[in-house]
């Protein structure tokens, strides 16, 4: 560089006219999991919810809060995809069943002994 120029901004660095101030708020916001908001999972119940996002339009639904191990979801999702003559999967411990059948899943969960409750809009 010459003397009569001088460096104002560097891609590195930022503008260089002005020293760098760092954003500082006087209070911070403790953000906690969904799960750890929840103190006893158990009494929540069964969730039913739809979802249509990142499925190429196509609707799910979904089922989650089961306390049951591997293989008991595999037979309940395999009676329940029987019932309702659609197909579906586990994924993460939720049971995903193709289309939208939340009010029928209702009845055949409370037959199966769970309490489900419908969650969403």
């Amino acid at each position: 560089m010459s003397g009569d120029r001088r460096l104002v901004y560097s891609t590195e660095h930022g503008s260089l006219d002005k020293p760098m101030q760092k954003k500082t708020s006087k209070k911070k916001r403790q953000t906690t999991p969904a799960a750890a908001a929840i103190k006893n999972p158990n009494k929540q119940g069964v969730r039913i919810r739809r979802e249509s996002k990142g499925r190429s339009g196509k609707t799910v639904s979904i089922i989650d809060g089961l306390s049951l191990n591997d293989a008991a979801l595999k037979k309940l999702l395999k009676q329940l995809k029987g019932q309702l003559g659609t197909g579906g999967a586990i994924k993460n411990g939720v049971l995903e069943i193709q289309g939208d059948h939340r009010e029928k899943l209702v009845a055949l969960l409370e037959k199966h002994g769970f309490k489900a409750r419908l969650a969403g809009g």
